[in-house]
């Protein structure tokens, strides 16, 4: 016999269906429903609400037929895990790596990609982040508009898969970081308004309603909210969650979701024996989204581990490509770099002509570690949501791919690679989907091309996200890294984490000291006893320094008698 449940508040009639019969649950306390049903153990089943068609389970853990199927029973604690000793990863001195499962390689699935894992090992990276996993319409698409949070996308090879891949990571010696998403849920296949009410029209997000953390009924969506936080966590063995967009998760309560979410990670970490991690992506420019929470009566922070610091990307890339358009367009003031490499948020309440008013809090980089900050130079967002999506290195020569990495790699944030990145792959990262309802494809593909064809593009030039060939494009050839140039900037990418991960200078968190020539197109970062020196510029700039080359983008560059020559293009590390 097995024990299910589900809330559904408002329902007078609540059945379990099987394959071969229904049964009444009864009602339980808060809006909870329970039934013990005698069935197989992958048995498939489904929740009719007063009569009305079955729905997944809402906690469900497997949707083999997608999100408009029934769940399937799956029990996590059946996997034989093999790391038993492994304790989790630190974030100070990590390098992170962004990767989509279904474009990381050819086949597209969980087990497809934990055999590329040596090549992580490799580069030296830390943490693998995986981008959303949760079920969603269709085989292909970048995961954000899951519905089923609980729950494995099947193509990519259900939650089986998932649990294999993290075993294989962590015998590597590989952390774990999935993309969860709690702001919103997408708009097919999602049935959760008929259970009660987990959304919410009090806030509005950009994708439409909020997930309900406030309203009447929030208490037991926050629950479930939190416990699905646990289950990626000690069922699966994640060492951390990146918190997708967390300035729409709209919590108007005293104690916000954030902070209860900490606290409870915390003290699971503390049972577990091991480290983890939450990571926030937010546009809010807050440091008090990474600071402690309070003791007592004290109020503090929300008690995240990390966030994302989108302004440490915009500078590099308006340094390295030039691009001024948008929200880039604050990022080209003379001083912008040196800025953003000394303190995360370049706006800390300074005008932001984007959003046209003050934004952000600055942060106190003496108290606050960099590694708390995590900072790129190219994501799935600032790749994929270009018009066509062109990664930098579809725009740039070898030698500013190199100096960006220079500059990413040595500086005092938490570094995260996009897939590819590290070699410089040629193939685009491009919005793609593969909604099953034909009027949604086409709106998307309607709104996509009138989008960046308000801003000049030529319609024709704008990929159709529903057409199987934009998903296909997107895939990386693992052709490449064997190939020049690809190889010499692989070989770049991975001298320079190892040179991180040596010199406690590069990773300690420490606040950098940061000089910044506009005109001659020169950067110097000083982190403890080694200068990065930058030259972005055409021409070559020489720099009176005394000290020791340890690693060069161009070969043969050396301090000879108190001078350093730095050719056009190029990155350099000196030992002082």
């Amino acid at each position: 016999m097995r024990e299910l449940s589900v809330w559904a508040p408002d329902k007078k009639r609540v059945e379990v269906v099987l394959a071969d019969y229904a049964q009444a649950m009864s009602a339980g306390e808060n809006g909870w429903w329970h039934a013990f049903v005698d069935c197989p153990p992958e048995a498939t089943y489904a929740f009719s609400l007063d009569g009305g068609v079955p729905r997944p389970d809402p906690q469900g853990l497997r949707l083999p037929d997608g999100p408009h199927g029934w769940s399937q029973l799956f029990d996590p604690g059946e996997f034989v895990w093999s790391d038993s000793t492994w304790r989790g990863v630190t974030l100070e001195g990590a390098v992170i790596y962004e990767l989509h499962v279904g474009t990381f390689t050819p086949e597209g699935t969980l087990d497809a990609a934990a055999e590329r894992l040596e090549h992580l090992v490799e580069l030296g990276v830390t943490i693998v982040e995986l981008m959303p996993l949760a079920p969603f319409p269709g085989r292909h698409g970048w995961g954000y508009d899951g519905v089923a949070p609980f729950a494995v996308h099947e193509p990519y090879g259900g939650p089986a898969a998932l649990q294999r891949f993290v075993d294989a990571a962590h015998g590597l010696g590989l952390g774990v970081c999935l993309d969860v998403v709690y702001n919103h849920l997408g708009p097919d296949g999602n049935h959760l308004a008929e259970f009660g009410p987990y959304l919410t029209d009090q806030h509005e997000t950009p994708w439409g309603m909020a997930l309900n953390l406030d309203a009447p009924g929030s208490d037991a969506v926050r629950r479930w909210v939190l416990d699905n936080v646990t289950q990626w966590l000690r069922d699966f063995h994640m060492d951390a969650l990146r918190l997708d967009a967390v300035h729409e998760l709209h919590d108007e309560r005293a104690t916000h979701l954030l902070e209860e979410m900490s606290r409870e990670v915390d003290e699971l970490a503390e049972r577990e024996g091991r480290r983890l991690w939450l990571i926030a992506e937010s546009d809010r420019n807050d440091p008090r989204t990474v600071t402690a929470r309070g003791r007592g009566d004290d109020i503090g922070g929300l008690g995240v581990h990390a966030q994302w610091a989108d302004d440490v990307h915009h500078a590099l890339h308006v340094a390295l490509t030039g691009e001024a358009q948008g929200y880039y367009a604050d990022f080209a003031a003379p001083g912008a770099l040196a800025k953003a490499m000394r303190t995360p948020f370049f706006h800390d309440g300074s005008w932001s002509t984007f959003r046209q008013r003050r934004h952000g809090r600055p942060v106190d980089v003496e108290k606050v570690p960099g590694w708390r900050f995590v900072a790129s130079l190219q994501t799935h967002d600032q790749v994929g949501n270009r018009a066509v999506g062109d990664r930098l290195s579809m725009n740039l020569a070898p030698g500013l791919l190199a100096c960006g990495a220079a500059m990413l790699l040595t500086s005092p944030w938490t570094p995260m690679l996009f897939m590819g990145e590290e070699w410089g792959a040629t193939t685009p990262w491009q919005y793609f989907t593969d909604h099953t309802d034909p009027a949604m494809g086409e709106a998307v593909s309607a709104g996509r091309t009138s989008e960046f064809a308000a801003h000049g593009w030529d319609r024709a030039q704008v990929p159709d996200p529903q057409q199987p060939s934009t998903y296909e494009r997107s895939k990386l050839d693992w052709r490449e890294p064997a190939r020049e140039p690809h190889a010499r900037l692989l070989e770049w990418y991975r001298d320079l984490i190892r040179l991180r991960r040596e010199r406690p200078d590069l990773h300690d968190g420490r606040p950098a000291r940061v000089e910044l020539d506009p005109e001659g197109g020169t950067f110097w970062m000083q982190r403890g006893d080694l200068l990065v020196v930058v030259n972005l510029s055409s021409q070559p700039r020489s720099f009176a320094i005394d000290g020791a080359v340890v690693l060069s983008w161009e070969r043969g560059v050396d301090v000879v008698e108190g001078k350093l020559e730095v050719p056009p293009e190029c990155a350099v590390v000196v030992d002082e």
